[in-house]
């Protein structure tokens, strides 16, 4: 059986006389006319003395968050979802029904008010009250005021509580729609199609992680939920759609830490008759967008550093960038037993898959490299097997036309001049298989049906990923993922 602070009980006590009253403590529809900040911003330039000759009114409904009762007048803030707004009231405007049923009134209780514009002699924009209508009785105290959730983890347990306590955090929630909206407007007038492809899918494919995986009782088949949107959206190129894109969640049975979460948000888009090049310009202005159209600025500070997001951003080849830590030059012909003898030499660990020149260039990548990359730099020229679904470079098959974004040190977009030569692909695949074989168990399967496609034809195209939290991360200037997820994946409390 639940046990209750006195605090609580007394509220509950409090909801009951409300029902006495011939009242819904727990309230009905009310319709209002005006939102608290939009009042603030109207009047805030008219002088004090002017209010006297005015009769604007406005109804407003919110969450009480102060309380100052003086006798027969007092004064309380209400919150709604702009921000809050004082409220002057008393006993001689609504009369000693209504004043009374306001004095019940506790921190958290949500109340509509139907009131005259005014502003006080220190010149806060007030609505003094004409008309009290109590909403909602709140059965628990909000947080201490200048405290609220300490607990970093309870602030994201009970998010509802964080939003009525912290600015910053509803700041952030409001600012993700908005920032989803304006990249979903870029790609439309990119003459971009939005699509959605399915969650559920019986291989691996379109990206490397380890899935979770669920059952279908009626087909009594094993699923996964995706790991990426790659391979439907390529199916759309052949069937002609051409420039296609998706935002949507994906799942990989990860790790949790301040970057990555289990569930994700993703957006990839595919571009018919583009490239690497026509994906770097798309990707540079699409951030230029966000950051002028709803930021409203082109420096931000993220992981310890200020970011500028002006062009022309950096472009560096990987064994140029690892040249230029480390000396060592990749782009030369090697064989895997010199590859490993530098390795060795640079006490890097190589797994039994990882045992080839692509893999331990990308290893030095991680090791040397990745973290240097603190301003926007498109890093291109991956090695060949790391990456199983991009077009090999014509100059040079060691490498494929794939770059990756970063920024402070961490990757915000993976993109391919993209692979549209089934038997290449088909190729890859079975080298992925044997890694799987070998312990990669983050390899692809091969997608039989995705192969036909490709047999049917796609044309050349350009695609990219994006990580959608982390690019909310950047633009709110936040350094946790879970502060730009409302509900991010937690562990059970202990």
């Amino acid at each position: 059986m639940r046990e209750f602070t006195d605090q609580e009980l007394v509220r509950r006590e409090k909801a009951d006389k409300i029902k006495e009253m011939g009242l819904d403590p727990f309230g009905h529809s009310f319709t209002r006319t005006a939102f608290a900040m939009d009042i603030k911003e109207k009047y805030k330039g008219i002088a004090h003395e002017e209010f006297e000759h005015m009769t604007d009114e406005a109804i407003v409904a919110g969450r009480i968050m102060f309380i100052r009762k003086m006798g027969k007048a007092s004064f309380f803030s209400i919150k709604d979802k702009t921000g809050p707004i004082q409220i002057y009231i008393s006993i001689n405007d609504i009369g000693e029904e209504a004043y009374t049923l306001f004095k019940s009134a506790d921190l958290g209780d949500i109340v509509g008010i139907r009131g005259k514009i005014m502003k006080t002699q220190t010149g806060e924009v007030t609505i003094k009250c004409l008309e009290y209508t109590h909403l909602v009785k709140a059965l628990k105290p909000l947080p201490e005021k200048f405290h609220g959730l300490t607990d970093i983890e309870e602030r994201y347990r009970r998010r509802y509580v964080d939003l009525i306590m912290n600015d910053e955090s509803k700041r952030v929630a409001f600012l993700r729609p908005k920032i989803i909206r304006c990249i979903q407007n870029y790609m439309d007038n990119q003459g971009f199609t939005e699509v959605e492809t399915p969650i559920l899918t019986t291989l691996l494919t379109g990206a490397s992680a380890r899935p979770f995986v669920t059952h279908h009782n009626t087909q009594d088949l094993d699923m996964y939920l995706r790991i990426a949107l790659e391979l439907p959206l390529k199916r759309l190129l052949v069937g002609g759609m051409e420039a296609v894109y998706e935002i949507g969640r994906v799942f990989r049975n990860e790790g949790m830490d301040t970057r990555h979460n289990p569930e994700f948000t993703l957006m990839e888009a595919y571009l018919a008759y583009s490239d690497l090049e026509g994906m770097m310009n798309l990707t540079e202005a699409m951030f230029q967008t966000i950051a002028r159209d709803v930021m409203g600025k082109m420096h931000f500070n993220f992981g310890g550093y200020e970011i500028n997001l002006e062009g022309p951003w950096k472009r560096v080849s990987m064994t140029d960038a690892i040249k230029e830590q480390t000396g060592i030059d990749f782009k030369q012909e090697m064989t895997v037993e010199e590859a490993l003898q530098l390795a060795l030499e640079h006490h890097i660990e190589v797994a039994e898959h990882e045992k080839t020149v692509g893999h331990i260039i990308n290893l030095f990548f991680e090791k040397y490299v990745e973290e240097t990359l603190i301003q926007p730099t498109f890093l291109h020229g991956h090695p060949l097997e790391i990456s199983p679904l991009t077009k090999k470079n014509p100059e040079d098959p060691r490498f494929v036309d794939r770059f990756e974004l970063f920024i402070a040190g961490k990757e915000f977009a993976n993109a391919y001049t993209e692979l549209n030569d089934p038997v290449d692909q088909l190729e890859r695949f079975e080298a992925q298989l044997a890694e799987k074989n070998l312990g990669n168990d983050e390899a692809n399967d091969i997608d039989m049906d995705f192969i036909e496609a490709l047999e049917y034809g796609m044309p050349p195209a350009g695609g990219i990923g994006y990580g959608i939290d982390r690019l909310m991360m950047l633009f709110c200037e936040q350094e946790s993922i879970r502060d730009v997820l409302l509900f991010p994946t937690m562990k059970e409390r202990s």
